[in-house]
């Protein structure tokens, strides 16, 4: 009973936080002639201390403490929208109504930044959890009706093949039902298409292969005229302590091992080619640099603008 009012309690309170909440909606970034546009679905608190693993004793509370945080720390949820040529296309797509009140705003921050989810020509999906593929449905409806979702070929067959689908474990029988719901109606309309690693899905942007974190795990890397951007998805989870140390991994992790050697090899790929790096839980807009400091990472945030240059 306890349990049943304090989870009442924090229901009414995070309602009440959302209606007055900040909500910073979107930002905006240019890589050579493309404009990536982050967008904001909100944030979600999450209890570090119990969900990391492959953590020293104190490790993550010192960690945070260093960053003047607690131990629970609100994980911002963003994804990205590339404008390229006469392309929308999205890069995840947020919650909907399937956390609480304080996310579920990408449609909002969308229509900030002067769009209507009509307009989105694609979706590519890092992989298929439900902070990532929750916003493709409100409901029965699909969010963005004109849109052709895209998923790694092992991703797919990960959540969605006919194969998996008997051998489902039961740690990840939420998340499969999530998937279910928030993908399985635009496979059905047909709406769906699977790709392999190696060739480009759009003039300069290529999808590689960084699993462990799901099987299907994908980045998106953005190329114009020069510059480059890599989207990340979820190698990191708290950037006040895996930056630092790489090898702390997540509940949420399909393979923890793999997502650590993954997490290890894009802060050393970033550091060395000194790229624009978009992620999906660092906090909003997520957007920044990757700086090698001896044996850990530095985060270095874009420097805030409030303007873009067309190049």
């Amino acid at each position: 009973m306890k349990k049943s009012i304090r989870n009442i309690l924090t229901i009414l309170f995070l309602a009440a936080f959302s209606a007055q909440a900040q909500q910073p909606g979107y930002y905006r970034l240019q890589v050579g002639d493309i404009q990536v546009t982050a967008l904001s679905d909100g944030t979600v608190p999450l209890d570090l201390a119990k969900l990391l693993s492959n953590t020293q004793p104190g490790e993550v509370e010192k960690l945070l403490s260093l960053n003047f945080m607690p131990t629970t720390v609100e994980s911002s949820v963003n994804a990205y929208l590339v404008k390229t040529g006469d392309k929308l296309i999205l890069v995840d797509a947020g919650t909907a109504g399937n956390f609480g009140p304080t996310l579920g705003q990408l449609t909002k921050s969308l229509a900030k930044a002067g769009y209507t989810p009509d307009q989105i020509d694609a979706v590519l999906i890092t992989h298929a959890h439900v902070d990532h593929v929750g916003g493709l449905m409100d409901g029965d409806k699909m969010v963005f009706p004109n849109a052709t979702i895209y998923i790694s070929k092992p991703e797919a067959e990960f959540w969605f093949g006919a194969k998996s689908k008997g051998k489902i474990p039961e740690k990840l029988k939420g998340f499969y039902q999530f998937a279910d719901a928030s993908v399985s109606p635009y496979i059905k309309a047909g709406k769906v298409k699977t790709f392999d690693y190696g060739q480009e899905l759009f003039p300069g942007i290529m999808p590689l292969a960084r699993p462990g974190h799901t099987p299907g795990h994908t980045f998106y890397m953005l190329s114009s005229k020069g510059e480059k951007l890599v989207f990340w998805g979820d190698v990191i989870h708290s950037a006040a302590i895996q930056f630092t140390a790489p090898s702390v991994t997540i509940d949420f992790d399909v393979d923890t091992r793999a997502a650590a050697a993954t997490r290890k090899q894009a802060l050393a790929e970033a550091a060395k080619g000194g790229y624009w790096v978009a992620s999906d839980h660092i906090s909003f807009p997520g957007i920044g640099h990757v700086r090698a400091d001896g044996s850990k990472y530095v985060w270095v945030p874009a420097n805030y603008s409030t303007y873009t240059l067309a190049k």
